[in-house]
């Protein structure tokens, strides 16, 4: 199995705890202080398995940079930090980390809660990966709902009719069958101009 390759950002100028549990572990680590970063470039140049932040209290500049880090690259965040307050808390759970943990950082702890925090994430991905898949399928089939009464209307197609003549039109095309009733739906709108 490859070696994870973390991100550490840190905060704080003491000794690099993180950063030598997570060699423990062969893990490759890059560690950074958060002073003046632009995060997200080093995201994208370095492309780490996980992102570790090691802060007292994430700021409203690092929760944006987490929202990017998630909307642009997909990836899990981990927080170690001091601040326990539920404001936080709820601030850095709508920005989308996948563990976050308070006075936590303990050297036999912090791989596990990497791993925990990964399985996490993927688990998340997953889920809104078959939201998407969901709602496509849900918005093909209203598509399709539409074409086929568009077609039973200009045709006189029975609705079975009206599918079959779609799905043909689908397949003699090559595409799907949620884009060839676009298409029927955009002809329809063309020609009722």
């Amino acid at each position: 199995m490859a070696a994870l390759n973390v991100l550490v950002v840190d905060e704080f100028d003491s000794e690099p705890l993180l950063e030598t549990s997570l060699r423990q572990h062969g893990c490759e680590v890059v560690t950074l202080k958060l002073k003046e970063l632009d995060m997200m470039q080093i995201v994208r140049t370095l492309n780490p398995d996980v992102v570790v932040l090691n802060l007292y209290a994430p700021n409203e500049a690092v929760l944006r940079t987490i929202v990017d880090i998630n909307q642009n690259c997909s990836l899990p965040v981990v927080i170690f930090a001091e601040d326990q307050q539920t404001e936080t808390i709820n601030k850095v759970i709508k920005a989308g980390v996948s563990a976050y943990i308070v006075d936590g950082l303990d050297p036999k702890r912090i791989k596990s809660i990497i791993d925990i925090a990964i399985a996490r994430f993927k688990e998340q991905q997953a889920l809104k990966e078959e939201l998407k898949k969901t709602k496509t399928q849900l918005e093909d089939r209203k598509l399709m709902d539409r074409a086929k009464a568009i077609l039973i209307k200009s045709q006189g197609y029975t609705e079975d009719q009206a599918y079959h003549a779609l799905r043909k039109l689908a397949m003699d095309r090559n595409i799907a069958i949620g884009e060839m009733a676009k298409n029927v739906i955009s002809m329809a709108e063309l020609f009722n101009k």
